[in-house]
């Protein structure tokens, strides 16, 4: 696929075989977004991090902002998924969620 651009104008986009992937390319070269994963620590877990990710894309420009964040982020178990880590991670409107659920670490004996 090809993208044909006039200054910041898209003049052409052609060798795509459907709408969806017109659609695709315009945004990837006007706007493009990511979606993000990674790991946070969590204190106190039967695991030492939790998997998350970004609820919905976030602007590409942003994923160092959003990754640094995270790398600063630590969290108390219980964790469960879909739990909100982080709000509006790096001013993008955007939170981060955990995917997956990590329980308290047992500390009986």
């Amino acid at each position: 696929m090809q993208v044909k651009m006039h200054g910041k104008q898209i003049e052409i986009i052609e060798g795509n075989k459907c709408k969806k992937g017109a659609e695709y390319a315009q945004e990837e070269v006007l706007n493009p977004r990511r979606v993000l994963t990674s790991s946070v620590l969590i204190l106190g877990g039967e695991l030492p991090i939790v998997s998350v990710k970004t609820l919905a894309p976030i602007p590409k420009e942003k994923v160092f902002d959003a990754l640094a964040e995270i790398k600063r982020t630590v969290v108390n178990a219980p964790v469960r998924s879909g739990d909100v880590i982080i709000k509006n991670v790096a001013d993008t409107g955007i939170n981060i969620v955990a995917t997956k659920a990590v329980p308290r670490k047992n500390m009986s004996l």
